[in-house]
């Protein structure tokens, strides 16, 4: 194991919760929780409770030591958010693992506005990749704006009073034209994304503005198997909208979804996970790492 990180058990994880009243109840989090996965109130007490304990401190450490500097160049005290990269593979359960964090550290009394922006904004339009010739490669680096990324992302730790972010539709899969979110500085902006933790070969990239970032992992079986129960699901659900890009796949019957499923895991997110963001793993602070049944089973911290 490496030894830049500190590696936790379950349980021992757990007991660096302290005393961290639990602000959540089950009905909360029964709206966090993804397409599929089997998050509970006790994991969120277990896992994500310490966590934000954690990030509770770094976010009040970090605004005291903006401060400090402040008056040190006998300025007024600006505010800075705190940026938390999420990154991990597709269906490995980031978005929920973000939105219970927001939904944890928006109960702290120092930061109550907590955003979350994905980068699926920031990816080129469907028009853009057609004409490249790598529609097929949605999700992998070459696919996003990363220089709108960047701007975005420098602008939002640089203390802008509005910031525009794109919006993205899974449901048309792609970019809504005309339509953007604003972050107004918050207190904490969670960016979540496949690639958020990617390297820049001497340039400066998104995760350079990263106060902290967590990466999702499970072993690969795992999460093909996690993607594929969830396009059968949404086969039966959100596919059925004659609106939605993937209405097509809605009447396939199950073998042959099942077919279309894992031919996209193994030629598009499986290649992406192997070649691009399985390697950025050791690049985070904090690594989760999930069993089969999507409970964490182990949490790595990098040393300080």
């Amino acid at each position: 194991m490496n030894d830049r990180f500190l590696s936790f058990t379950h349980d021992e994880w757990a007991s660096l919760r302290a005393n961290t009243p639990m602000t959540l109840d089950e009905g909360d989090v029964e709206k966090l929780r993804g397409i599929n996965e089997r998050i509970s109130l006790e994991e969120v007490a277990i896992v994500y409770l310490p966590l934000s304990r954690l990030l509770n401190l770094y976010v009040t450490a970090s605004q005291g030591l903006y401060t400090v500097t402040d008056t040190f160049l006998g300025r007024p005290a600006a505010k800075v958010p705190y940026i938390i990269g999420v990154a991990g593979s597709v269906a490995v359960g980031k978005s929920t693992t973000s939105r219970v964090l927001q939904a944890l550290l928006s109960r702290w009394p120092a930061h109550p506005q907590v955003d979350i922006v994905t980068t699926d904004g920031f990816l080129y339009p469907n028009s853009v990749l057609e004409e490249r010739g790598i529609l097929d490669r949605k999700g992998f680096p070459e696919s996003y704006d990363q220089r709108a990324l960047l701007d975005f992302v420098a602008a939002v730790k640089s203390g802008h009073p509005e910031v525009e972010a794109p919006v993205y539709s899974h449901e048309a899969y792609d970019i809504v034209p005309g339509t953007t979110t604003m972050v107004a500085q918050p207190d904490i902006v969670i960016v979540e994304g496949l690639n958020v933790l990617q390297t820049g070969e001497g340039r400066v990239v998104v995760s350079d503005f990263f106060d902290f970032s967590v990466y999702v992992d499970a072993e690969e079986a795992d999460i093909r198997r996690w993607y594929v129960d969830r396009f059968m699901t949404l086969r039966e659900t959100l596919f059925r909208d004659p609106d939605s890009y993937f209405h097509r796949y809605s009447d396939l019957s199950d073998s042959a979804a099942y077919e279309v499923a894992t031919t996209i895991w193994d030629t598009i997110n499986g290649l992406n996970l192997k070649e691009n963001i399985l390697p950025t793993r050791e690049r985070a602070h904090l690594i989760v790492a999930k069993d089969a049944d999507h409970s964490v089973r182990q949490v790595r911290l990098r040393r300080i």
